[in-house]
């Protein structure tokens, strides 16, 4: 059977409050990129002022997806992090992100839930949908259980289609694992997606080594979405290694620590209550106390290479490699900017060396999750196939 967190868990809470709201392998040098075009954004308005640096193109594993280097979480427009922006306004985001060669676009049937989607479909109107690579997700339902049956994988797959107003998704990914369903089932109703046409690309999300090889062996694997950020770096034990062997692109979300990389501990201050970051270990005052230190030292360094704290910690991400795509969620055009600005920040070995050493993997404290929530990579272990019966 599913089941969902504990009631009186505080993160659940938070996002049920959210929910009820919105229905009413390190490489340590630049990345090369294969087939390197740019992307300019025409004169515009002052608010929507041109790009800062060109935008160059990757390619996103090994089965033929095309991407724009830096790509846009959408999920803070619609859901989770305070109360719903204005449609308007995330709309002209949208469409001031994808002008200036960002066309990686990322969402998910759970951002809202719906609504999220929803937006997207709306801003992919009037020519939009042919520039982009559109990427969202299944298998969260909107009481936070994890399902990936065949029935519910097709029925959410033509849910999202119906809410963005296309015929097909670029990259669908299974956002949870389901732990009662053998992830070749799941793998094996998305493939069937694709040979329909609906689905052209096929990822997992919080998925270990080991579910990752299986699903691969189901049907090509053309993106893994893993957090990653310098403050989230125990995906490079075996994650990563394994993504790499089988070809498979890294898509990094939460690159900016969930805006702690880019703000520090005074983020915490300015949080709405149905912000789920209030309730984050990490986020607590006892842990805070502790990764501050972190942030001290991004932030010295960010000084002596003249650029911000958040544009180092991305930079960081970038320098990966060029089989990484990070994509940092926001919903101000200010911002978007100057996450774009990374692409043009250079790191040394050294300096990348000096950067991995302020936040070790054990430096960190409080988890990314609590402990009631969803579950990560850790706990995505499937029944092996032989154990399916199909109802």
């Amino acid at each position: 059977a599913h089941s969902s967190p504990q009631p009186g868990d505080l993160l659940h809470d938070a996002l049920h409050r959210t929910i009820n709201c919105l229905q009413h392998c390190t490489a340590s040098s630049r990345p090369t990129y294969p087939s390197i075009s740019h992307h300019t954004r025409s004169a515009g308005t002052n608010d929507m002022a041109a790009a800062p640096v060109a935008v160059p193109r990757m390619k996103l594993g090994s089965q033929g997806l095309e991407v724009s280097a830096q790509g846009l979480g959408c999920m803070g427009m619609s859901a989770v992090y305070g109360e719903r922006k204005p449609e308007q306004d995330m709309i002209a985001l949208l469409r001031h992100a994808v002008a200036a060669g960002v066309t990686f676009l990322d969402t998910s049937d759970i951002y809202g839930p719906h609504t999220n989607e929803l937006l997207l479909g709306k801003a992919l109107q009037g020519g939009v949908r042919e520039k982009v690579q559109l990427a969202t997700k299944f298998g969260i339902t909107a009481t936070w259980e994890v399902h990936g049956d065949p029935a519910y994988v097709r029925a959410a797959c033509e849910g999202s289609l119906a809410r963005l107003g296309v015929d097909c998704i670029d990259l669908y990914y299974q956002h949870r694992i389901d732990k009662n369903v053998p992830v070749e089932i799941t793998m094996g109703e998305v493939k069937k997606l694709v040979q329909e046409g609906k689905v052209k690309y096929v990822g997992l999300s919080e998925a270990s080594a080991a579910t990752i090889r299986r699903a691969h062996a189901v049907h090509p694997i053309t993106a893994v979405h893993l957090e990653w950020s310098l403050w989230s770096r125990d995906v490079e034990e075996d994650i990563i290694p394994t993504c790499r062997e089988l070809g498979i692109g890294i898509v990094a979300y939460g690159p900016l620590g969930r805006g702690f990389l880019s703000t520090g501990p005074k983020l915490v201050d300015t949080l709405p209550e149905d912000d789920f970051r209030k309730n984050l270990p990490r986020f607590q005052t006892e842990n805070m106390e502790k990764n501050v230190a972190i942030f001290k030292r991004l932030s010295e360094m960010a000084a002596r290479k003249g650029c911000t704290s958040s544009q180092l910690a991305l930079a960081w991400v970038h320098h990966q490699g060029g089989d990484v795509c990070p994509i940092p969620g926001t919903t101000k055009v200010e911002n978007f900017n100057q996450n774009l600005r990374a692409l043009s920040v250079e790191l040394s070995t050294e300096e990348m060396a000096e950067l991995e050493s302020y936040a070790a993997m054990d430096a960190v404290q409080g988890d990314r999750y609590h402990n009631t929530f969803l579950n990560t990579w850790k706990d995505s272990e499937t029944p092996p196939l032989s154990s399916w019966k199909a109802t």
